[in-house]
């Protein structure tokens, strides 16, 4: 279909409406989501829609280069782009404007911008929201993101019904030990991304032992607890790798009750993560809802390393996943208005009840707009009653 002949209400692939149900489910959860933020003690911050793209993709490697959309600025004429990440811009507020010396905990929630979708059925324009954590290295501060995103989660009626945790360290460790060029590592990452056994092991043909071995055994390390001890048996013994199976462990004793799993070879993010890194997986939704994980090198990008850990996740990705919240209907208000009407409106609205002005000419209507009762005029009184429409 050319241009002239596209009907002028189409929207772009991938870019949707929101309608008044859903709109309102998804602000709904917005703010029920940065309360609780606030109550941990997470302070709000609203990045820019467009940055400079050597400010924007700094620190992120190559993981958000394709996904950017790219501009070029009028004002200046330098190349601009829309984030497709708003991660690495609160990482850049952190480092650069705020410049705390001890913890900083930041939350975020604004639309971001997709060149292509990051999944078949992913909306192009996510409503990215997250929380991000900053100045601390421990593993305290990994402990209580995941917490955090578990109770995202629930607050949304969207159980995790599995979080996956994995380390990029254990990758990492074996891909220095084999000197891997960048474009043979990025071939064993890519086989590792999709459990390709047949493509890793041509990959791996020739890297001498025991990370030959280590490397072909990551694919089959997913699973419970059991699958860290099957690592320590089946990895190269590297202090890097122990290290991370050890922190895998306190993380799992300090999250017990949480649907864990893990899988040494969920690599997402390798080029910005760190350490720690997970996957929350929803009823519903063949996709991960929800990802997170450590990166303390990206602030160096912005002149000042710190540590830091996070999870963001779509929020209408997650209304969608979200039961049904019906709010209670709205109050018809007839008119016309007067002094008395007025103040009855207006005090009915003050405790949180929608009420609705009956504009002339539109009897039969207001059901339509959610309104199941209206304002009766009693004596000296308001009474309130079922609204009946032909």
């Amino acid at each position: 279909m050319t241009s002239s002949t596209t009907p002028r209400w189409l929207l772009p692939e991938a870019i949707e409406d929101l309608l008044p149900a859903e709109a309102a489910l998804v602000e709904r959860l917005r703010r029920r989501l940065l309360d609780e933020y606030a109550r941990h003690g997470y302070e709000l911050v609203a990045p820019p829609l467009l940055e400079y793209v050597e400010s924007l993709l700094t620190g992120s490697g190559r993981d958000l280069d394709l996904r950017t959309f790219k501009l070029v600025d009028q004002l200046s004429g330098r190349t601009v782009g829309v984030r497709a990440d708003i991660t690495p811009q609160v990482a850049r507020i952190d480092a650069h404007l705020l410049n705390r010396k001890g913890v900083t905990r930041l939350c975020y929630c604004g639309s971001a911008l997709h060149a292509v979708p990051a999944s078949l059925l992913a909306s192009r324009e996510p409503l990215q929201i997250g929380t991000e954590l900053y100045g601390h290295a421990g593993l305290e501060a990994d402990i209580e993101i995941v917490r955090l995103l578990a109770r995202s989660l629930a607050l949304c009626a969207v159980p995790a019904v599995r979080i996956d945790l994995g380390h990029v360290a254990i990758f990492r460790a074996m891909a220095g030990a084999a000197q891997l060029s960048s474009e043979r590592e990025q071939a064993v990452f890519a086989a590792l991304q999709a459990k390709d056994v047949p493509a890793l092991r041509e990959l791996v043909g020739d890297i001498a032992e025991p990370v030959r071995s280590g490397l072909l055994a990551l694919p089959e390390l997913y699973g419970d607890r059991q699958v860290l001890d099957r690592a320590a048996a089946l990895l190269p013994t590297f202090s890097e790798i122990g290290q991370a199976l050890a922190e895998l462990r306190r993380l799992a004793d300090a999250l017990a009750g949480l649907p864990l799993s893990f899988d040494l070879a969920d690599l997402r993010g390798y080029h910005y993560h760190s350490g720690i890194v997970f996957a929350a997986y929803a009823d519903g939704n063949p996709g991960a809802v929800a990802l997170g994980g450590r990166y303390d090198k990206v602030g160096q990008a912005y002149g000042r390393g710190r540590a830091a850990t996070g999870f963001s996740m779509d929020l209408r990705e997650v209304a969608q996943l979200a039961p049904p919240e019906t709010p209670g209907g709205a109050i018809l208000a007839p008119w016309p208005e007067d002094d008395a009407l007025h103040a009855e409106t207006e005090r009915l609205r003050a405790q949180g009840v929608t009420v609705v002005a009956a504009l002339p000419g539109h009897d039969g209507t207001w059901r339509e707009t959610g309104c199941d009762r209206i304002l009766v005029r009693r004596g000296d009184e308001w009474i309130i009653e079922s609204l009946k429409e032909d």
